[in-house]
């Protein structure tokens, strides 16, 4: 049965000039985030979690440990394409008691079979060999080259039902999504879309909620949205969170809400990502800027430094 349900924000990871991550925005990120409803998906693909090392993973969850941050509202990313570094961070996440982990499948090799990635699960489950290990599967078809098909769910949720606990779909494709809850919902199967444009389509066929990306910068009214989509302001919570989110994919989204949160904290440094990405240039900035404050967007309450 899936734990977890809500709005969770793949966190965004601060870095300094040096590339270095940043620790202690990381976690004033955190808990900003949690003060508005949201949960920590740390190290997801808006994490730019790929281009962290798994020293610099375990570190930035054990500093937010330390800092008091919640186990419970950690979802953090343990999937590689090191059969080895997941199990890694996978075994780290159980023990520092995260009620779930999100895995993404090996990602380097192209066009591998329902079988690989079966063996690839199994393979963590059976060595981190802990009854409270919860995985969330993740379907991000476009940027992996390794789709979660609904075979393999069924196989995985056959062979290991409790380990098993729900799935975040990227694909943005809706028909899938409605597939995986149609499916296995009603077990207890915890499905995330990756767009809270979904929400107010998927939360009454069962959906757990979701796990995007503008949650990093928009986690109260998404939080709004997730409890009050069936309330007489769901259609207006739903309209006005479409409109930032379409504002935000318009632009590399990264680099785009990196530059909105250093508008917000006054720490230039927020602008940094790591290679291969780009910061946004400053006349994209702007427009953005202009973008938002046309749809009456501001971020509430953020610190500043």
């Amino acid at each position: 049965m899936s734990k977890l349900r809500g709005v969770y924000a793949p966190v965004v990871t601060p870095f300094h000039a040096n590339l270095d991550p940043d620790t202690e925005r990381f976690v004033a990120h955190c808990r900003w985030l949690v003060d508005n409803g949201a949960g920590l998906a740390i190290f997801g693909t808006n994490s730019e979690a790929a281009s962290l090392s798994v020293a610099e993973r375990l570190a930035l969850t054990d500093a937010l440990l330390a800092a008091g941050v919640p186990a419970a509202k950690l979802m953090p990313g343990t999937g590689s394409s090191s059969l080895t570094d997941a199990v890694t961070l996978t075994r780290h996440a159980v023990a520092a008691g995260a009620p779930g982990v999100l895995v993404l499948p090996p990602f380097f090799y192209k066009g591998v079979s329902d079988e690989g990635l079966f063996a690839y699960y199994s393979e963590i489950i059976e060595r981190v060999a802990d009854d409270n290990l919860a995985i969330y599967l993740y379907h991000i078809p476009q940027m992996s080259y390794a789709p979660i098909s609904l075979a393999l769910i069924e196989r995985l949720l056959k062979r290991y039902p409790t380990a098993i606990a729900g799935a975040k779909d990227s694909s943005g494709d809706w028909d899938n999504s409605k597939a995986m809850i149609d499916a296995f919902a009603a077990d207890g199967f915890g499905v995330f879309p990756a767009s809270e444009s979904f929400l107010s389509r998927a939360m009454p066929l069962g959906a757990a909620g979701c796990i995007s990306a503008t949650v990093n910068v928009n986690p109260a009214e998404i939080f709004a949205l997730f409890n009050g989509w069936d309330g007489s302001e769901g259609a207006a919570l739903q309209s006005k969170a479409d409109a930032v989110r379409k504002i935000f994919q318009a632009t590399p989204m990264i680099p785009a809400m990196k530059y909105v949160v250093s508008q917000a904290s006054g720490v230039e440094d927020w602008k940094v990502v790591r290679p291969p990405l780009v910061k946004l240039e400053e006349q994209a900035g702007r427009a953005l800027m202009a973008s938002l404050d046309a749809v009456d967007y501001r971020i509430e309450g953020y610190p500043r430094s």
